[in-house]
Order: C-alpha cells, then sequence, then structure tokens
C-alpha cells in the first residue's frame, strides 16, 4: 500500500451536499451572472497583481521593512502555491465535477492528475492578502474580501468542494503569517538598495523622528 498523509479521494462525503446546493443554485441562476463569476474565477487572481504592485508604489516612502514585506509577497504566494502541490500530491481527491453525478462545471472539469484539494486559486488569493495585510491593513481587508469571493468563485463554477477552497484559504494564510513578518527582517539589504541604482524603484523610505514631544518632526528629503 502506497505511503501517504491521506487518502481522500472522494470528497462528497465531507460536503458534497453543500457543493450539490450550490452547483444548483449556479444551473438555475441568471446567464449573466454565472458569466461574470466565471469571467472572475478564471482571471480575477491577476487583481491580486495589482494589489501588490499598489502596495510597492505605496510603499516607496515608507521604512525599509515595509518595503522588504512588499517585494517578499510574490514569493511568499509562490511558496504557498509549492506547499499547495505537496498537499495536492499527496491526497489526489477527485474534482466534484468528475464525482457526482448531476453536478455541471461551467468551467471545463479539470481531468484526472489535476486534483482538486486543495484549491490553488484560494492559497493564490489568500497568501497574497495575508502578505499585503503585513504592509497596510486597509489593502489588505480588501484583498482578502476579493480573495474570499474567488474561493467561492470556483465552488459556484463547479470544480471544487466547499473544504477544498478552505483548506486552501488556510495554507495560503498560514505560509503568509509565517513568512511575510520574516521577510521585513531584510530592511538592512533593503537600505542598501535604496541606496544604490534601484533607488528610483525602490525610494527613498521614511527618515526616523527628530526632537521629542510636541517638536518632534520628520526629517524630510530634498
Amino acid at each position: 500500500m502506497p505511503s501517504r498523509v491521506l487518502a481522500v479521494y472522494d470528497g462528497s462525503g465531507i460536503d458534497g451536499d453543500l457543493y450539490t446546493r450550490v452547483n444548483r443554485w449556479a444551473q438555475s441562476a441568471p446567464h449573466w451572472l454565472d458569466e461574470l463569476i466565471k469571467v472572475w474565477s478564471a482571471f480575477g487572481l491577476g487583481l491580486f497583481a495589482v494589489f501588490m504592485v499598489l502596495a510597492w508604489w505605496r510603499a516607496r516612502g515608507a521604512d525599509s521593512a515595509v518595503m522588504a514585506r512588499v517585494l517578499a509577497s510574490p514569493v511568499v504566494v509562490v511558496v504557498a502555491y509549492g506547499v499547495n502541490s505537496v498537499f495536492k500530491g499527496a491526497v489526489e481527491e477527485i474534482r466534484p465535477c468528475a464525482q457526482i453525478h448531476g453536478s455541471v462545471a461551467l468551467e471545463t472539469c479539470p481531468g484526472t492528475g489535476d486534483w482538486s484539494f486543495p484549491s490553488n486559486h484560494s492559497v493564490i488569493a489568500f497568501a497574497a492578502a495575508a502578505s499585503l495585510w503585513f504592509v497596510d491593513r486597509r489593502l489588505g481587508w480588501v484583498a482578502g474580501l476579493f480573495a474570499a469571493l474567488m474561493a467561492a468563485s470556483r465552488v459556484w463554477v463547479g470544480v471544487h468542494y466547499p473544504h477544498d477552497v478552505a483548506a486552501g484559504a488556510l495554507v495560503g494564510l498560514l505560509v503568509a503569517v509565517v513568512l511575510t513578518p520574516l521577510a521585513g527582517r531584510c530592511g538592512p539589504l533593503v537600505d542598501r538598495m535604496r541606496a544604490g541604482a534601484l533607488r528610483p524603484l525602490l525610494g527613498a523610505g521614511e527618515l526616523p523622528l527628530v526632537g521629542h514631544g510636541h517638536s518632534a518632526y520628520r526629517a524630510q528629503q530634498y
């Protein structure tokens, strides 16, 4: 018998009823709504790249630890994706659209070998949102909202069980929570990069406060 961490080949026993209910909603929903969710599910991850670019732009005037976390955010996403791939290979869960009779996928149902658990889309979206939260709380919350919409869309289009997207969200969050604060320790490296040819891209950052009490002020760059 092959050695595995888990061996959940048929996830329908976990929350197949909930998946079937959502799938029926999708089948009876207006065509425009299904198409909108289908497009979001297919291309929405690009929005998180836009969020990262926005975070970089705003971090040019922030301290070097913040910029270090911004620069690390794509790396965090890649690492989370790699960790998720290990789980996929260990579990090998069949897609619900291929497992549950009568289910309908709004996009092509992935074939054998493209396993369902956990959801890659959810991992990427939540890893990106969590890493951005350590940079900009408001941007992180906005990204988190869109991450939840991405996870929900994967169930709506019929290619994932609810537990697939929940597990994907958890993997993304855990990887980001562990790695992003560590990236902030690379501030001294960013300082050196800002002092060189990359300064136009990384910005000058903020200088420490000078003085005390009401007379304190932040030194300005000229």
